[in-house]
């Protein structure tokens, strides 16, 4: 049957220009836009601090079931309820011209809404917001979503008004119609029938990808409604004849057929994982260095990935497996005889499984929250990647913030080439390797830092009991100030030999061992807590590590720790102190980044514990000092003395513990946490220098590998990639280095940022004053109790038996009452600081109130100016052509 295209304009054009001749379709859009925008710039949004529409997209299938019914609750109702449908059906056009029209109509009102929600909402906000620098491929990827959805469940709203006469009634029905796909993710938490939740089909447009399967599922629900209000509309041509109770069955059966064809064609799709990519950094699709790794594997020696992938996982996880199978087909494509991919579906206590454990993939239990309740799976999601029987790398599993394709590529290259450069790791009292550890008598793991390593680099251990000579690509020395005198000797002069080096040092590491790697603490006993054994040999220079440091030309002093005050993380900021620096690129450094060196250029976010710095010495000659990360000028230096006080000792145990809150004294520079240092040879005497130098071991504990793993508390830190090219570039191999940064930019709110920045230097002002005025008083009272003293020891007239019992009595006294003053002081001082924060807070989330609030009134406000302007016209248009005495009579 052929459609008619002027038949089904003509429905169309009745039904949308009659939606906006009148006021209702404007307050439509005014609610639609005004609901979006509360949604989408919630307090969750500033406090995450991300130019995204994540907001609006966890809440956006909820907004639906009010918004499709309200457009769809006339579509046939009122045409019964006035009895036009029958004329309607009396014209010159067919069942289905009539209800392509009707269609097409309220998707152009859904459209219309959706594109002023996309350019006021959606542009109009975020360009304000981040000065324009945002993800616009990101956010028209939400809001073709957004149409998709919404165009689907139109049909299942059109449904509801063709079944009653009733616009109340077809409202409610919508409802109920349109929560069946929005609720199937909840009444089904797991399995294959996930696919058929529309909340789930959102989630990749949510990523910035527009996936076949998605578009797919759509399309096939928006067909299934359409034919079921076909049919609805057409039973007045058999319901009231002979054959009528036939008929019916026969189009049941047809609705149940062709509802199993769409759902097995969805099924069947949705393995393809074919999408397009819309991000600005196109994280879903391969990359050149990807596609240069796998041309280069000889033909002679294929590689093999063997993925286990349990076919489904909790929500959080999904993203994940989609965009690991998804690579994985595209590497199968581009690796022809060169690369075989094989993904295996793997259920617990199946085949499959005992397979994957004997590569050594195990399942992770995995906690997730659905419904109000904990739930705990057992999740396979990981490969092995082999070239014949000997090379293979294990990946063990894909977490959250696991990247995915830059895992996959290095393994490929690994297993690949021929031979690996090899990375020597100094044995220190940092123990990367791992060992007994005698100070606690307990085994201490192998650092994950060194796992990494090994998946690229052959990894040795090195000792500097003598002289370094193994022949190693890079050496990296973590913690050299706990190196005795020969050791120290002896890595300085490997260094000055021009060998590339990593250095790690920290005048405060806190991730492991407590504080007793710290360099103004002595070497442990060999005999543990309860002594015994031979006294340890003392650190080399007191811990200070100063010949390493004259060799490179720095200067870094082993009792200064760096703090910053800028978090760009609001959501945790009671869980985070000045002593954790985020190095970010919106920090207001200059360059928190360095531009100079590939090794921390183009990262986004890096955490460091407790940091040290460092800063080139003057008259270091002719070395390159090139700062790798910078603190914000918000920022300045606590001295050991200052942040760290003795614990009370209890049956041995005590010690030095870090102070809740030391002075902190902003002295406005840019502290430099790491930098390369490097200097030209100049003859055999001088070789020359190639170092890179981390002033903070945290950097690299395995805590940040499980953050960024799962992606804790929000944070995505290239504390990871930042240390992994650090060797590369050490190694003079860059190839990995721009895969390994490729992620997606992290766009903050610039503007709010700016605006509140002003009330966070105020409330470290009054910190820092509430700190002086304290130390101020406090002096004042030590100062009178010596003035006491001093005067009974001056006066000549008593006897030095009576100056002894009065010293003794005014010391007592004055002691008591140093004590409660001191406690005044305290609590004055914390009263000060709690009034100074809270004040900040306050203006602070007004800042943020009042951007909120314009965001969401700003938007709706041209669509209800539109609204006004044709009501006034109607109106105006009524009064034309009514005589003047009559308009005075009325």
């Amino acid at each position: 049957m052929d459609l008619r295209p002027h038949v089904i304009r003509a429905v169309f054009k009745r039904n949308f220009v009659s939606y906006f001749s009148g006021v209702i379709g404007y307050l439509f859009i005014v609610l639609f836009v005004g609901a979006s925008a509360i949604w989408a710039f919630s307090p969750e949004f500033f406090a995450n601090n991300l130019a995204t529409m994540d907001q609006l997209s966890q809440r956006f299938p909820w907004l639906l079931l009010f918004i499709v019914p309200a457009i769809t609750m006339t579509c046939w109702a009122e045409e019964k309820k006035q009895g036009t449908d029958e004329l309607l059906f009396t014209l010159p056009g067919t069942d289905l011209e009539i209800l392509l029209g009707k269609y097409l109509a309220v998707l152009a009102i859904y459209t219309v809404a959706i594109l002023y929600a996309l350019f006021f909402c959606g542009f109009g906000v975020l360009t304000y917001l981040t000065f324009g620098n945002f993800d616009k491929g990101l956010l028209v990827s939400n809001f073709i979503g957004y149409w998709l959805a919404g165009a689907a469940l139109l049909a299942a709203g059109m449904l509801a008004s063709v079944l009653t006469s009733s616009a109340t009634v077809a409202f409610v029905s919508g409802t109920v119609l349109c929560a069946i796909p929005i609720l199937i993710s909840y009444v089904i938490p797991s399995g294959r029938f996930q696919l058929l939740s529309l909340n789930e089909q959102l989630r990749d447009f949510g990523l910035g990808m527009i996936p076949l399967g998605g578009l797919l599922y759509f399309v096939s629900l928006a067909l299934f409604f359409l034919y079921l209000n076909l049919v609805m509309i057409s039973r007045r041509h058999w319901s009231d004849g002979p054959k009528g109770k036939t008929m019916g069955t026969h189009f049941l059966v047809r609705v149940l057929a062709l509802a199993t064809i769409l759902v097995c064609l969805n099924f069947a799709v949705a393995g393809a994982n074919r999408r397009i990519d819309l991000t600005a950094e196109k994280l879903y699709s391969v990359y050149p260095t990807t596609k240069t790794t796998v041309q280069r594997i000889d033909p002679k020696r294929p590689v093999l990935i063997q993925a286990f992938i349990s076919p489904t996982v909790p929500g959080e996880y999904v993203s994940t497996r989609t965009n690991l199978i998804g690579l994985l087909r595209q590497f199968d494509q581009i690796g022809g005889d060169r690369l075989r991919v094989r993904i295996v579906d793997t259920e617990q206590y199946s085949p499959a499984a005992d397979e994957a454990k004997k590569f050594g993939i195990q399942p992770q239990m995995i906690q997730s929250q659905r419904g109000g309740k904990m739930f705990a799976e057992s999740v396979y999601m990981g490969a092995i990647v082999s070239s014949g029987t000997d090379d293979e790398v294990l990946i063990p599993f894909f977490d959250i913030g696991t990247p995915v394709e830059y895992e996959l590529t290095r393994s490929i290259r690994t297993v690949s080439e021929k031979k690996r450069l090899k990375v020597g790791i100094l044995t220190t009292d940092a123990k990367l390797f791992g060992g007994f550890d005698q100070s606690t008598f307990s085994q201490s793991p192998e650092w994950r830092i060194v796992a990494e390593l090994k998946k690229q680099y052959e990894v040795d251990q090195v000792s500097a009991d003598g002289p370094i000579t193994g022949t190693f690509d890079v050496l990296v020395a973590a913690m050299p100030s706990s190196l005795t005198e020969p050791q120290l000797t002896n890595l300085v002069d490997y260094v000055k030999q021009g060998k590339a080096t990593l250095i790690f040092d920290d005048p405060l590491p806190v991730s492991s061992r407590g504080l007793s790697l710290a360099p103004r603490q002595p070497k442990p006993n060999p005999g543990g807590m309860f002594g015994g054994g031979a006294p340890p040999e003392p650190k080399a220079d007191n811990g200070r590590a100063s010949r390493l440091t004259e060799a490179l030309g720095i200067v870094w002093d082993n009792g200064m720790t760096v703090w910053d005050s800028y978090n760009p993380h609001k959501e945790i900021e009671d869980l985070i102190r000045p002593e954790l620096v985020f190095v970010t690129k919106n920090s207001g450094a200059k360059e928190p980044f360095g531009k100079g060196s590939n090794i921390s250029s183009g990262l986004q976010e890096v955490l460091v514990l407790f940091s040290g710095t460092i800063r080139q010495k003057e008259g270091a000659g002719n070395a390159t000092f090139t700062p790798l990360l910078r603190t914000s000028p918000e920022s300045g230096t606590t001295s050991w003395e200052e942040l760290i006080e003795e614990a009370p000792a209890f049956f041995g145990m005590g010690g030095p513990r870090i102070k809740e809150d030391p002075l902190r004294v902003a002295d406005g520079n840019e502290h430099i946490l790491a930098a390369y240092i490097k200097a030209p040879a100049e003859g055999p005497e001088n070789p020359g220098l190639n170092v890179v130098y981390v002033a903070d071991l945290d950097m690299v504990s395995d805590m940040m590998f499980s953050i960024r793993d799962r992606q804790m508390y929000g944070l995505k830190l290239d504390n990871v990639p930042f240390v992994l090219n650090a060797v590369d570039i050490l190694a003079n191999d860059e190839s990995m280095v721009p895969l390994r940064k490729r992620r997606a930019e992290h766009h903050t709110l610039a503007r709010v940022e700016m605006q509140t920045k002003q009330y966070v230097n105020e409330r470290n002002q009054a910190r820092q004053k509430a700190d002086d005025d304290a130390k101020k008083e406090l002096a004042e009272a030590k100062k009178r109790f010596a003035d006491s003293r001093k005067k009974i020891e001056e006066d000549e007239k008593l006897d030095p038996r009576t100056k002894r019992i009065m010293l003794e009595q005014v010391q007592e006294e004055e002691n008591r009452r140093l004590e409660v003053r001191e406690a005044e002081i305290e609590n004055k001082k914390q009263q000060a600081i709690e009034e100074s924060k809270g004040a900040s807070e306050r203006q602070i989330r007004a800042v943020e109130g009042r951007v909120q609030l314009w965001a969401a009134i700003l938007p709706p406000i041209p669509a209800l100016l539109l609204g006004l302007w044709v009501l006034l016209g109607r109106l105006k248009a009524e009064r034309e052509g009514i005589h003047p005495e009559r308009m005075r009579r009325n």
